[in-house]
């Protein structure tokens, strides 16, 4: 959050001060081991009060609140220590004043300033003027700098996620284009990485702050309803929890129960992913059971037997236990899940875990350093997680953007076990292949793959592995990588390593590509221009000609079906017909007649109709009443995503610079292509109920109704023309309440 002036402070400001100089002082009381780390706290302190002096944040503020606040979710929340609570008062001091990463050496020793250096942001990392070839995300810059300093120093990304955590607890006072900026970075990054290092209860609070900011109105109606349920919500859980109290007091187990409400945004993300409404969800909460263990017996074996005796009362799902006791999280969280039939036939999801794996599961690294220094065991999921992840950051990628992608890729959620031939655990995120495995092994072993033994039997290397699979590889060195691969692999490490070998084998890809693409439209007779590169670019998932061309000379991508592409009239077309309201912070579109200079929050101009300067996005396909959000390119051209679209948080995330607000200002009579997916019981006359309550009753044309019936369900995709989202949600109800359709969803990206 940027400063907003230099002011004295008054007495309040230094009433506030000093309330948290002494809640700081007396927290880290508790976890200094010495009278030196105390005096090491108090020496950082004063110098951040001093270095920060007269200045304010945007919320008007005494700047020097934020790093006091960061050290304190640092020492409460995370439980690190004094050297990383000293780093966190210091966080800001290099960059906004005009102290150096060598005076905090001098003053604080090497190891802090190092911290500090890999802390502070990265300001003017390229000139204004740098070429398309070169140029590339500022945003993505910075997290590159961040992300490499796990190399030396895991405590700094922790720090780095509790100085984002308190700017999103006073985004308020941000404006709205820094807030969607800010919420998409964090929802895109921040929160996941969070989850890889097991601060759950961070990652929780970071996702639902982005929602407060992305989707105000959701998150109020979540927040509400949450509210409104929570006296039937409370007595349930406390009819469901009473026998389990007697049972397990009467096995004299030490333990407290408790009901967990899901996070705002978890529900969010189930309302939207399964296009339910709020009281359709079943599963709104969790019981959790934390034990302290009996020093005799494993904790394994206690979670085990907590577990029979809670299904001694209620009837467990057999296909919804999750045994993480044995086979913990990379992120290292360990805990026994079950689902039981709970009381008026409701399913519950029943948590088991010790105090040690509960403490682990919401301080996450901190809490598994702390009990690894108690232990002789050798390095847990978390250890090995980051061993992998500094692998991928020491590969060859240049490009800051590509860089932040791949190591996305390392924060999955969803895992899998597998097995090599001789035994050993590998963890590999949910939807991987036989070659990531290979990969994983080792990039030599991946490069020469071949084929696979998955369980003893010869499969393709392509072949999707799941949890509890042994895996042989097999290879030869006849064999390469090729472009193509890169369609069969989920994880970082694996698309580094093909990629990086297509790079060496490939050094002409943009000459190569350049001459494929105009020797094809020579043939058609068409000369390359922006207005063909607009149409091309998104077909092949590119964000710049040098892309395209690139993974067109590496044979990545192919020119089939090119001109089909050029030929479409896209749906961005439709748009011509509407007006949408663009803000332009940087500068106004052409055509504007603006004379008078305008504030971020007044640039919005009125744009109603050439198809050159916005268009519709293919990956969410927006219609009008959906909120929207637009992204401009290099050459002016808005494109127009829905604000929830996965991409629009991606490019959010990474060319913040490049958001432009845009919302529907007006309604005429053109109509939208939608599609909407049908599910339920199937019957005679179904699918001609369906055409005839769309065309004949409510009056809208249907483009396409595919429907297949198998074991007496039905499922079907129906594309058809609507004129705004109320038409759309109108169109779902009515077909919602036809006998035998059990569910209605839209689709947001249908191929045909």
């Amino acid at each position: 959050m940027k400063l907003l002036s230099l002011m004295e402070y008054t007495e309040q400001d230094e009433i506030l001060i000093g309330e948290l100089q002494k809640e700081l002082f007396e927290a880290c009381g508790k976890i200094a081991k010495k009278e030196s780390d105390m005096e090491l706290v108090r020496k950082a302190f004063f110098f951040a009060k001093e270095a920060h002096k007269g200045l304010r944040r945007k919320s008007g503020e005494p700047y020097i609140v934020h790093p006091i606040s960061v050290a304190l979710i640092v020492v409460n929340e995370i439980e690190l220590g004094t050297k990383s609570v000293v780093s966190a008062l210091l966080h800001d001091v290099v960059e906004d004043t005009d102290y150096t990463v060598s005076d905090i050496e001098h003053l604080f020793g090497p190891k802090i300033a190092s911290m500090v250096d890999g802390l502070t942001k990265m300001a003017g990392v390229f000139s204004a003027d740098t070429t398309e070839e070169s140029e590339t995300s500022k945003q993505a810059e910075n997290f590159k700098k961040m992300l490499l300093t796990l190399s030396d120093d895991v405590r700094v990304i922790i720090i780095k996620i509790a100085d984002r955590l308190h700017n999103m607890r006073t985004l308020g006072s941000m404006t709205v284009h820094k807030q969607m900026k800010i919420t998409s970075e964090t929802v895109y990054l921040f929160a996941p990485l969070a989850h890889r290092l097991g601060l759950f209860a961070i990652k929780s609070e970071l996702e639902d702050l982005s929602l407060k900011y992305r989707f105000p109105d959701d998150y109020k109606m979540i927040r509400s309803k949450i509210k409104d349920t929570e006296a039937n919500r409370n007595k349930y859980i406390e009819k469901f929890n009473s026998p389990i109290r007697e049972i397990l007091k009467a096995n004299d187990i030490d333990f407290e129960v408790s009901g967990r409400v899901k996070s705002i945004y978890s529900i969010w993300r189930k309302i939207q992913r399964k296009n339910i409404d709020f009281e359709e969800i079943y599963d709104l909460f969790a019981i959790r059971i934390v034990f302290k263990p009996s020093p005799m017996i494993p904790e394994k074996s206690q979670c085990w037997h907590i577990y029979s005796l809670v299904t001694d009362i209620y009837k467990p799902k057999p296909d919804r236990i999750k045994d993480w006791v044995n086979i913990p999280k990379a992120n290292g969280y360990e805990a026994l899940h079950c689902t039981v039939m709970g009381p008026d036939g409701e399913w519950v999801e029943v948590q088991i875990r010790s105090q040690r794996m509960e403490e682990i599961a919401e301080k996450g690294f901190a809490a598994h350093w702390k009990y690894k220094e108690q232990s002789s065991n050798t390095d847990g999921e978390i250890d090995k997680w980051l061993k992998r992840v500094r692998e991928a950051l020491s590969s060859s990628v240049d490009n800051a953007v590509e860089f932040l992608d791949n190591f996305k890729l390392s924060l999955y959620s969803s895992e899998i076990v597998i097995f090599t031939p001789k035994g050993d655990q590998i963890t590999l995120p949910q939807g991987s292949t036989a070659l990531d495995f290979a990969y994983d092994i080792h990039s030599k072993i991946g490069n020469t793959a071949v084929g696979a033994k998955i369980n003893h039997k010869i499969n393709s290397i392509f072949t999707p592995i799941s949890s509890g699979d042994q895996i042989e590889i097999i290879t030869s060195n006849n064999v390469k990588p090729k472009p193509e691969w890169l369609d069969h692999v989920v994880t970082s490490k694996a698309k580094n390593s093909i990629k990086n070998f297509i790079k060496k084998d490939n050094q002409n890809n943009i000459e190569r590509g350049i001459i494929i693409f105009e020797e094809k439209m020579k043939s058609f007779g068409i000369q390359p221009s922006a207005r063909v590169f607009r149409k091309v670019l998104p077909a092949y998932k590119s964000s710049s000609k040098s892309e395209f061309y690139s993974k067109l000379g590496a044979g990545i991508i192919n020119l089939n079906g090119v001109e089909k592409i050029l030929r479409q009239n896209a749906a961005s077309k439709m748009i011509k017909y509407w007006s949408l309201q663009l803000s332009n912070p940087l500068r106004l579109l052409k055509g504007s007649t603006e004379t008078k200079k305008k504030t971020e929050a007044e640039e919005v101009e009125a744009i109603t109709g050439d198809e050159s300067e916005f268009s519709i996005a293919e990956c969410c396909s927006p219609i009008p009443g959906d909120q929207v959000i637009g992204f401009r390119d290099e050459n002016g051209h808005v494109t127009v995503h829905k604000k929830s679209c996965k991409e629009a948080v991606k490019l959010a995330s990474q060319h913040g610079e490049n958001i432009v607000k845009a919302q529907w200002s007006g309604f005429k009579a053109v109509s939208f292509l939608a599609h909407v997916e049908v599910r339920g019981i199937d019957r005679i006359g179904i699918m001609l109920d369906m055409a005839k309550l769309i065309s004949e009753e409510m009056n809208f044309n249907i483009r396409e109704l595919k429907v297949q019936s198998h074991d007496g369900i039905f499922e079907g995709i129906i594309s058809l023309y609507v004129k705004s989202i109320d038409d759309l949600k109108t169109i779902m109800a009515r077909l919602g309440k036809l006998r035998g359709v059990e569910r209605v969803r839209r689709i947001e990206t249908y191929r045909e």
